[in-house]
């Protein structure tokens, strides 16, 4: 198992970080592991919805089939994913108000027999992505 996170302070009220965290056409513009949406993202955004996503991680090109877990506007969108070679991955965007800013928490999580066999690079990687993303949405929301 591999557990990551990172967290940024955004200078833009939640509702509008929200707005471009669930903008799914343009995840290219600021998610550093994301490649496409083969068949778009999940419409409606609700838990339950599942969409596929293709990315990249440490080089490797990953398909990834999501399930929105939990969903809580402008507070917190949770999804789990089946990757390649048996992998699971969990993803949580945790947002917290701080009056015209926001605190917006990314947890990541890798399960699976592979993961055990890379974790400390797979968190060293998927961290520096969380941290690469975080800094691009805030420069869009900003």
């Amino acid at each position: 198992m591999a557990d990551v996170s990172a967290e940024a302070r955004i200078e833009a009220p939640a509702e509008k970080v929200w707005a471009q965290l669930t903008d799914f056409t343009s995840y290219d513009r600021w998610n550093a592991t994301h490649t496409s949406f083969p068949k778009g993202g999940p419409a409606p955004l609700e838990p339950g919805a599942t969409f596929e996503e293709n990315m990249k991680l440490m080089g490797f090109p990953a398909e990834v089939l999501w399930t929105v877990e939990e969903l809580e506007t402008a507070r917190v969108l949770a999804i789990r994913g089946k990757g390649p070679m048996g992998v699971s991955v969990g993803t949580r965007y945790s947002l917290t108000a701080d009056g015209d800013a926001t605190t917006l928490r990314i947890d990541g999580e890798f399960t699976g027999a592979a993961v055990s066999l890379m974790a400390g690079k797979l968190k060293d990687s998927a961290t520096a992505a969380l941290n690469e993303s975080l800094r691009r949405l805030g420069a869009l929301v900003a």
